[in-house]
């Protein structure tokens, strides 16, 4: 269940990520250093988020399953 909120963690880190970097895109301003920022942590987080899923199926703490 801890794998889970973890998982969940990181997407909503993503989400809000985005979001800010939305933020960023809309005000215009010239210093664009925020919004290559948001854009570095996006990358990041979600090389991370793929990490934990890998980790997750091959030690078992979460099973894919079919529809």
């Amino acid at each position: 269940m801890l794998y889970k909120l973890l998982i969940l963690a990181i997407l909503a880190a993503i989400l809000i990520s985005l979001f800010s970097g939305a933020v960023f895109l809309a005000k215009g301003n010239d210093n664009n250093n925020r919004m290559v920022t948001s854009l570095t942590a996006r990358i990041t987080l979600s090389i991370l988020l793929v990490i934990v899923l890998i980790v997750g199926f091959m030690t078992g703490q979460i099973q894919p399953h079919g529809l």
